[in-house]
């Protein structure tokens, strides 16, 4: 049980870290906007797709965990 609370207090800082920079505006140019994120609009109807930042973001999630396992 010792390494599962060490991974809750673990996943429990990443969460504050995100709110945090969520919170401050970090990222309010490019999140969303990366080259690869499908935009698609018309008068009635708009659709969008943020493909390449989940891609981005599963990728830094991906290391961190990684990097926590070690």
């Amino acid at each position: 049980m010792n390494e599962f609370g060490k991974f809750l207090v673990v996943l429990g800082l990443v969460i504050v870290a995100a709110g945090l920079l969520i919170w401050t505006g970090f990222g309010r140019g490019w999140i969303g906007r990366l080259p690869g994120d499908i935009n698609y609009s018309r008068p009635n109807f708009s659709f969008h797709f943020p493909l390449m930042t989940c891609l981005v973001f599963s990728l830094v999630l991906s290391l961190l965990l990684w990097l926590l396992r070690k």
